[in-house]
């Protein structure tokens, strides 16, 4: 391979390829340990211009065919999404363009030791501002191999980035370049056996939960293109409320609905809210229902919300609203310029939804939990933020039915594992066609309801009295990380 007759784009697409695969639900994680080995090789025979273009193309078809999901959303035009996932994949792309740039500028013998720190910063970076992205981190590729995700509860989810890099660096150097012997491989053997070990320890970590809280999920399985429509949404209206029933015999101590679970503003429809809050009061059982909220400014602008209610039976409702906002799908970056979503779903212009501000905390019998709704779980920083002030339970409420049987309800599910294990919490998780189900602190699946189905279930939710490192002192590690990766690629190499 040092000396191969192929031209290098031949590797770019293999590396492409095997690292995009292993984001799909078909239990080829493994494939990222090896999957960068290739544009690894190309990396070091090309100078910074060359891997630029490199690591560009890698970024561009391993995000298409990993995000693919993108443009199968069925809630916009067809336009829309496409130049949606088209736009997604190559601002996506320029990470690893840039990655490959630095690798060509500081490339030297010790690339093995500073590429998993120059990963981490990167992945890190991508994850701000209006156009974060942290759906993408190479720990959703890991979610079937619980063992060596269990050190996230201490270090985050990026040190499975980590990980995984300095994996496939040492491969290469073990195999490709015939580095270090036997040696090197017995001691990379050795790392890997450590982390696995220690992660079955911690799978088998008693918590010594003294509480537990019983929760009926409720995943109604409409089809949310047709869920607003004017001709079925009282016979919508009317599965949801039977589907309550339901949950109501199941005698929980709360129900948990999917996002916007009723095709009405529950704030604003007073006739349907006492409905329900009949039930509430009768059944002495709380639930937490999303819905979309409308309220006005100043100046008497409608100001349209995502978000949640809390009811309480014989209280007034408590309320969420969704902090972090899709892109493009709730809000126009520039709706003066671009405005792709008016009139689209819901019979409201989509958007100009706005963004809450307030970390929420609920409670009910001294148990205090917090609410996700839909994209922001895929946030590592919000369920931190919510477990650090105090929540026993994170509750995820989604409606992942525009994306169909894609990959994306598979990875947003993989992402709320990665969210329990982080946070030593449990996740409940209600999905409007799925998937629904609840996940323990150690990331293990208790309850799971497959996409398209409709289900009402009860599971009783261990409460762990403690918070992990993570919740507590968040993203130090991949701050550590760059700055790690400034002393080894900048500062170091620049001495050579």
């Amino acid at each position: 391979m040092k000396n191969s007759r192929y031209p290098n784009w031949i590797f770019t697409v293999i590396s492409s390829i095997l690292v995009g695969v292993s984001y799909h639900p078909l239990s080829l994680g493994f494939l990222a340990y090896i999957g960068f080995i290739p544009l690894i090789h190309v990396w070091l025979q090309n100078n910074y211009k060359k891997n630029f273009v490199h690591g560009y193309v890698f970024g561009f078809l391993y995000n298409l065919l990993s995000n693919y999901w993108i443009g199968a959303n069925s809630g916009a035009e067809f336009i829309v999404v496409i130049s949606s996932l088209f736009f997604a994949v190559c601002y996506l792309a320029l990470f690893w363009g840039l990655a490959g740039l630095l690798i060509g500028l500081f490339k030297n013998k010790d690339f093995k030791y500073y590429l998993p720190f120059l990963v981490v910063s990167l992945e890190w970076f991508r994850s701000f501002g209006p156009l974060g992205f942290d759906w993408g981190i190479l720990a959703l590729t890991q979610t079937n191999y619980l063992p060596f995700l269990q050190l996230n509860d201490i270090l985050g989810p990026y040190f499975s980035s980590f990980f995984i890099i300095y994996i496939n660096c040492s491969i290469y150097q073990v195999l490709i370049e015939n580095k270090y012997g036997l040696k090197h491989a017995l001691k990379l053997c050795l790392i890997i056996l450590i982390f696995f070990i220690y992660g079955n320890f911690k799978l088998n970590n008693n918590y010594n939960e003294k509480e537990s809280l019983r929760v009926a999920v409720i995943q109604p399985n409409l089809d949310p293109n047709e869920k607003w429509n004017r001709k079925t949404r009282e016979s919508n209206i009317g599965i949801i409320d039977s589907l309550h029933n339901l949950a109501i015999n199941l005698s929980p101590e709360i129900i948990l609905f999917p996002e916007t679970a009723y095709p009405t503003y529950l704030t604003l429809d007073i006739r349907v809210r006492n409905k329900i809050q009949d039930k509430v009061n009768n059944s002495k059982i709380p639930i937490l229902v999303g819905t979309v909220d409308r309220v006005f400014d100043e100046q008497g602008k409608k100001l349209y919300f995502n978000s949640a209610l809390f009811m309480t039976p014989g209280g007034k409702y408590e309320i969420y609203s969704k902090i972090h906002l899709v892109p493009f799908a709730e809000y126009d970056l520039l709706p003066k310029f671009l405005h792709p979503l008016v009139n689209l779903n819901l019979n409201i212009d989509r958007g100009v939804f706005i963004g809450g501000n307030n970390y929420k905390i609920f409670e009910w019998k001294n148990i205090k939990f917090a609410n996700l709704i839909c994209y922001e779980s895929s946030f590592a920083r919000y369920s931190r933020k919510f477990t650090n002030q105090g929540a026993q339970i994170l509750m995820i409420q989604a409606n992942d039915g525009w994306l169909g049987t894609s990959s994306g309800p598979y990875q947003h599910f993989s992402s709320a594992i990665l969210r329990a294990i982080e946070n030593r919490v449990p996740v409940v998780r209600s999905g409007n066609t799925g998937i629904s189900g609840v996940i323990l602190p150690t990331g293990e699946v208790k309850q799971y309801k497959e996409i398209q189905s409709q289900s009402v279930f009860i599971e009783e939710i261990p409460i762990n009295p403690h918070r992990s490192f993570y919740s507590r002192n968040g993203d130090f590690f991949p701050l550590i990380c760059f700055v790690i990766f400034l002393f080894l690629g900048p500062v170091r190499c620049s001495k050579n």
